[in-house]
């Protein structure tokens, strides 16, 4: 089953899984333990999360003899961050509307500034 990076990372216990395996490979007791101490969780509970996780592609694991080990998957943290990236970079689809908007504050208030340098009233403020 395939599972989105990102409905993988709305669970905040899988955001902490992957926080706690950025500092390097841990076998499933150490990551229970590292959870137990900041709210109660089973080692099932955490085996689950790491396999959602392991499904959207966020996380490697391997065995080694009766131990598996869990790591960051490069490659599905990569897409997601470039996919994330790409919108950050689009502009937002209004920010057109919005300069063009500064545009004409800027130039009224200019056209305010002359008129006043000139001693003129502004017709709009009577």
């Amino acid at each position: 089953m395939t599972v989105s990076p990102f409905a993988a990372l709305g669970d905040p216990a899988r955001r902490r899984l992957l926080e706690l395996l950025a500092d390097g490979e841990q076998p499933v007791r150490a990551l229970v333990a590292a959870l137990a101490a900041e709210r109660p969780m089973s080692q099932p509970a955490v085996s689950q999360h790491l396999r959602v996780l392991r499904d959207a592609g966020l996380v490697d694991v391997r065995a080694e003899g009766a131990r598996r080990l869990y790591a960051l998957d490069p490659t599905g943290l990569s897409d997601a961050a470039a996919w994330l990236s790409h919108l950050v970079e689009r502009p937002a689809p209004f920010a057109q509307s919005l300069d063009a908007l500064a545009t004409e504050v800027a130039r009224g208030r200019r056209a305010q500034e002359t008129k006043a340098r000139h001693g003129q009233a502004d017709p709009a403020a009577s």
